[in-house]
């Protein structure tokens, strides 16, 4: 995939405006070569005019629908936001309550399966929260107080059978780097 498929990708799943700077950091590549692309890609999606335009605001770069479809949009997602949960959206949530903090590839190798906009629309909704770890360069997701609030829970330790779920060896072996098992306390302690 070229470097200009991959920014555009990443500016398509984040969940909020990324840095050239940041780009460059997640592709390896020269902030010279991503600033090129982002300017290009600002004046592909300015000339095009459709229904999702790349925003620049400051040093910071996002994907957003187009202000014509404003209404229809905001309609679709309060529909989407009070719905009910799907199937996949409680599995992830249950992944991120029993799991976290845990990042996006660690829940995608859980439920093997891409959980970008799963993600995103739990996020929207105020069930979980993302913390960045800029020492190791990535987003691990938890839940939110509103989360525990809205099952009426005090603390995560409160969720039925947490202890052994959050602790489950299966899981820990799964998410344990390749070539080792996950010893008791590993996955913990690379939380810190």
């Amino acid at each position: 995939m070229s470097l200009s498929h991959t920014v555009e990708s990443l500016l398509f799943v984040s969940t909020r405006p990324l840095t050239a700077k940041k780009i460059a950091e997640i592709c390896n590549e020269e902030m010279r070569a991503v600033e090129k692309i982002l300017a290009d890609l600002l004046a592909r999606y300015e000339e095009r005019s459709g229904g999702i335009r790349l925003v620049k605001s400051g040093a910071e770069y996002q994907l957003m629908t187009a202000p014509e479809g404003a209404a229809t949009v905001q309609k679709f997602l309060k529909d989407e936001m009070t719905g009910e949960l799907t199937r996949p959206s409680l599995e992830t949530l249950t992944i991120i309550a029993y799991r976290g903090p845990v990042t996006k590839a660690e829940i995608e190798q859980i439920r093997g399966v891409n959980c970008s906009l799963i993600l995103r629309n739990l996020l929207m909704r105020g069930l979980i929260e993302a913390e960045e770890d800029k020492r190791a360069l990535l987003t691990r997701y938890r839940v939110t107080l509103d989360f525990l609030r809205y099952l009426g829970v005090n603390k995560i330790e409160e969720l039925p059978d947490y202890a052994a779920l959050s602790t489950d060896k299966t899981l820990n072996d799964l998410l344990a780097p390749a070539g080792r098992a996950a010893e008791p306390g590993a996955a913990e302690a690379e939380k810190l």
